[in-house]
């Protein structure tokens, strides 16, 4: 019988590693099966050029730290997009104060601003408008007005430019260029391409005569 018994164990342990490797592939087969699986990562979709919100026959009004007036911006439909952080504008109406409280105001079919109205693109019928208004001398700066299909103003840098034909009134004086750049801070005007300008004589003052 003791015989007999070892005799089966001998056979029994010749299996028992073969047995043992698969009980371990079987138990590593269930963990794989059972193990909570990796999230899926999350592919960031390119940002469109897509508006995220609309404004019908809005206003937006911004004003300084002190409280003084900035900007108001009148629009027919607004639209921004959230790729350029920029507002887009249908039939656009703009007055702008510096920090003299010297206004300028804007007005186009189309315009693309940043939030506070600092950069604005004029696009159809653009008319920007600076009124007359004194230098650091006290001096009366004549009033100016810019027109064309395409302005690029900057209220902070004072800067009006384009690369379409423009046509610059100051005062009683008149240019036309094809492309124009205006830096106010230090009054230069730069037109290039066909140029023309009409400077008029100054009004001589009335002066009293005694008869």
């Amino acid at each position: 019988m003791i015989h007999l018994l070892l005799a089966i164990w001998d056979r029994l342990s010749i299996y028992l590693p073969i047995a043992v490797m698969g009980l371990m592939a079987l138990g590593t087969y269930w963990l794989v099966q059972n193990s909570p699986k990796p999230a899926a990562q999350v592919v960031e979709r390119p940002v469109r050029h897509e508006p995220d919100y609309f404004m019908k026959d809005f206003s937006v009004t911004t004003f300084v730290e002190s409280g003084r007036l900035k900007s108001e911006v009148f629009g027919v439909a607004g639209r921004h997009y959230p790729d350029t952080d920029l507002l887009e504008i249908d039939r656009i109406r703009i007055r702008s104060y510096d920090d003299q409280g010297r206004l300028t105001t804007a007005t186009a079919n189309r315009a693309l601003t940043d939030g506070d109205a600092v950069v604005v693109e004029l696009f159809g019928n653009a008319v920007l408008v600076r009124e007359a208004q004194p230098d650091k001398d006290g001096n009366i700066v004549p009033r100016i007005e810019f027109r064309g299909e395409y302005l690029h103003t900057n209220t902070e840098t004072e800067r009006v430019t384009s690369d379409k034909p423009v046509q610059l009134r100051r005062g009683n004086d008149v240019f036309v260029g094809d492309t124009m750049d205006f830096d106010n801070v230090n009054q230069i005007m730069v037109m290039q391409g066909r140029v023309k300008g009409l400077i008029n004589p100054k009004q001589p003052s009335a002066t009293a005569t005694k008869p």
